[in-house]
């Protein structure tokens, strides 16, 4: 096998070149990810990279080139590229697997730097770290980014062998700001992200036991890191990904109460209290959801999102009723204004499915909404060939019948025949022509009803299939884009809408103040309208844990603990270490047996002609029974324990 040489200091782009020359190299035929994962073709690879490589952004490089190589599917005739496309999954979810916890926090949270950022060059471990003045722009962070220790946006120089990425820097401005986990939702890896090992790291982000800031200060940088409570900064979780959603929800239902409370009031001539709430949370909702995420997660990672199309819309839909119902206002118009309302009551087509978007994290909900998203694809593919016929059917029968029925008309009835009222095409037909009406009715009702409609049934079905046949896979890919994306930005002062309209107060202060006094500006800020919502938090943690204590301690009940494998490796102990009483066990046992018998009998000297009595038989015997059990009991913990290895 053709290995790649990395000598840790490559840049992104660089990077990806030398992985692809391997895996063009190694891949030649088809195989199956299950294959790859358990196969020998990717060991050596990925013994290499978990010993000789020292690259932060290696994760990232693989995702990157699993989605070039799903690029190439067009130009794929025995699916090589789609099985290269297996094989760096398979080798990430490998390399991952052997490494410990806080390296898969490490190499599958760290974020490629923008080319605004600072890179560091790779030193060696001793040296310190040295940042260099950036001046500030409008889509700075408040904070710099903590670089990683690769050298990002250089150009490739191995780029001429097929099947590589173009010798650009297009690699490292695509994924800028993103992280592995990132990367992969963006390229579509849903067997890299629906593996346990990657589950584990989502779930802890999305819990809050995986936090990016721990202190809420001007010299504050983003790093993953462990929890701790004693010593992060507590407005710091305000960005866990469970309590802004639980935020977001509470924003919505006040939304869609705002919204209502318009629509039922319908004030034509002067503007309610409601419709001024409903205008600041559209308002807030517009910045946060189309201009702050967009900015913080980049575009390809933002569109990723299945909700960002409804985002769109319901902005959309906001800012065309406030722009017809000004214009009705100031012109006096009933018209306009009537028209205003009409638009906004299309704002529950999207608003009210937009609040149920947290059943994505559901299993079954969150199969469904891949099982649409597909079976939309398909429809409208599908939809141009019954345009292509009906336009051709329409055309003819308005000129056949002209005279007697006009377009508006005709195009009325066929579209009624098409949805099932056959009866109606054939009472008129003889109307359209009478020789020709009949059999061109019939023919277009065979088409339209029987062919056209089964062929959908039977398309749609197909796609059905083919998502449940990969409900879970698609299922944990939503409920990880629905994670990340809320724990994606770049900002450590992230206010909750509809208080993210206060900041835009500070802009310009920009004038006047410094970055470093704007910053802290901010962050007092933040600390000053967010107390309810911190306090908030505080509360159902320490709620949380008094629960969990009295289960421990109350009535002899237990509260259910984690599994031990869904631990990563450096927050648990060993299952043997936390099964066994002793580092002896078998010998606590046995001496136990001893001193229990020893109360009951005074000790004597062993004589040489001594037989053993039946009372010393039937003790031997239970205590050899225990033995027995008791190495049983080891051998079955061991299975555990390299079950368990085997599996990680």
């Amino acid at each position: 096998m053709a290995l790649p040489v990395i000598e840790g200091i490559e840049s992104f782009d660089e990077l990806i070149a030398e992985l692809a020359q391997a895996f063009n190299k190694t891949v030649t035929k088809p195989c199956t990810f299950e294959e790859l994962r358990h196969g020998p073709l990717l060991t050596p690879l990925v013994k290499y990279l978990h010993t000789d490589v020292h690259h932060v952004a290696l994760v990232h490089a693989i995702m990157a080139l699993r989605g070039h190589f799903i690029s190439l599917e067009t130009d794929d005739v025995q699916d090589v590229n789609i099985t290269r496309a297996y094989a760096c999954e398979a080798t990430a979810l490998r390399f991952v697997n052997m490494l410990s916890g806080r390296e898969k926090i490490d190499m599958l949270l760290y974020e490629l730097p923008c080319p605004g950022d600072v890179p560091q060059e790779v030193v060696a471990s001793n040296d310190s770290e040295s940042n260099l003045p950036r001046t500030p722009t409008e889509r700075s962070p408040l904070v710099t980014r903590q670089s990683g220790t690769s050298t990002i946006g250089a150009v490739s120089s191995t780029g001429s062998e097929e099947n590589l990425p173009a010798s650009s820097s297009d690699h490292a401005e695509h994924f800028e700001g993103l992280n592995a986990l990132e990367i992969a939702a963006v390229s579509g890896a849903k067997s890299f992200l629906s593996q346990k090992p990657i589950q584990r790291i989502i779930d802890a982000i999305w819990k809050g036991d995986i936090v990016f800031w721990s202190i809420l200060s001007s010299h504050a940088t983003k790093r993953a890191q462990v929890y701790q409570r004693k010593t992060i900064d507590p407005f710091s979780r305000l960005r866990v990904p469970v309590y802004l959603k639980a935020f977001e929800v509470l924003f919505f239902v006040a939304f869609l109460a705002f919204y209502y409370a318009v629509l039922v009031q319908r004030e034509f001539h002067y503007v309610t209290v409601s419709e001024i709430f409903l205008y600041i949370w559209i308002a807030s909702f517009a910045y946060n959801a189309e201009i702050g995420e967009y900015w913080d997660a980049g575009s390809a990672f933002y569109m990723s999102d299945f909700w960002s199309a409804w985002d769109i819309f319901i902005v959309l839909i906001g800012v065309a009723f406030f722009i017809a119902r000004m214009i009705g206002l100031a012109k006096g118009n009933d018209r306009i204004l009537d028209t205003a309302f009409d638009i906004l009551s299309m704002e529950a087509l999207f608003l009210v499915p937009r609040i149920c978007s947290l059943l994505s994290i559901h299993p079954y909900f969150g199969t469904l909404i891949p099982c649409l998203s597909a079976m939309t694809i398909e429809f409208t593919k599908f939809l141009s060939i019954v345009v292509v016929l009906y336009t051709g059917f329409l055309t003819t029968f308005c000129l056949l019948a002209r005279g007697s029925f006009t377009f508006r008309q005709m195009t009325l009835i066929l579209t009624k025949v098409f949805f099932g009222s056959s009866y109606l095409g054939f009472d008129i037909a003889e109307k359209i022509s009478p020789y020709l009406g009949l059999p061109l009715m019939l023919i277009f009702i065979v088409l339209t009803n029987i062919l056209l409609i089964t062929s959908l049934i039977s398309i749609l079905s197909n796609s059905l299939t083919k998502v449940i046949d990969h409900a879970r896979d698609e299922y944990l890919f939503v409920y990880s884009v629905f994670v990340l994306e809320a724990s994606t930005s770049n900002r450590l002062t992230y206010f909750l809408p509809p208080l993210n309209l206060i900041p835009l107060a500070l802009r310009p202060l920009r004038l006047f103040l410094s970055a470093e006094q704007l910053r802290s500006t901010r962050i007092l800020l933040l600390k000053a309208t967010h107390v309810p919502h911190v306090l908030a938090i505080s509360l159902y943690e320490k709620l949380r844990r008094s629960v969990d204590h009295n289960r421990d301690t109350g009535l002899g009940l237990s509260a259910p603990r984690p599994r031990t494998s869904e631990l990563p490796s450096s927050w648990r102990r060993s299952v043997l270490n936390n099964r066994l009483s002793g580092p002896y066990p078998l010998v606590a046992a046995i001496r136990s047996q001893g001193s229990s018998s020893s109360k009951t009998q005074s000790p004597r000297k062993p004589r040489k002609n001594d037989k053993p009595t039946k009372e010393s038989q039937e003790d031997l015997k239970a205590i050899l029974g225990q033995l027995k059990a008791q190495v049983d009991h080891l051998a079955k913990m061991i299975e555990q324990q390299s079950e368990y290895d085997r599996d990680n």
